[in-house]
């Protein structure tokens, strides 16, 4: 076997055992409850739908999944506490397409759905 060869799979190898240290190093997700933000009134298909999500991923993950309402301007209310929330993977938004229409329709809002969400 050539020396390039050869040289070129140790490095591989350390690597790939470095980026597998950064893997065992996390901590299970999740560690503490987590939120889902639904950005509508409770009741409605919105609503039912992640609290039917939240009740499988509690079942599966056993860890609380807590579904909170914040109905209003649109679901520009609810985005905005998920958008202002800190990026750790506990706080969810249960999103539509009305996020996609208000891209269009609303000029300034105070969140940016391609940079903030």
């Amino acid at each position: 076997m050539p020396f390039n060869e050869l040289l070129r799979q140790i490095a591989g190898l350390v690597l790939a055992g470095c980026a597998a240290a950064d893997v065992f190093a996390q901590a299970a997700y999740p560690a503490k409850p987590v939120k889902i933000v639904v950005p509508y009134s409770s009741g409605g298909p919105a609503d039912i739908y992640a609290r039917f999500i939240g009740d499988r991923l509690q079942k599966t993950l056993a860890q609380p999944f807590v579904i909170e309402n914040r109905p209003g301007a649109g679901a520009i209310i609810g985005t905005d506490v998920v958008a202002k929330s800190a990026p750790d993977g506990y706080t969810l938004l249960m999103m539509s397409n009305t996020h996609t229409v208000n891209e269009s329709l609303f000029t300034k809002k105070p969140y940016s759905l391609t940079r903030d969400l």
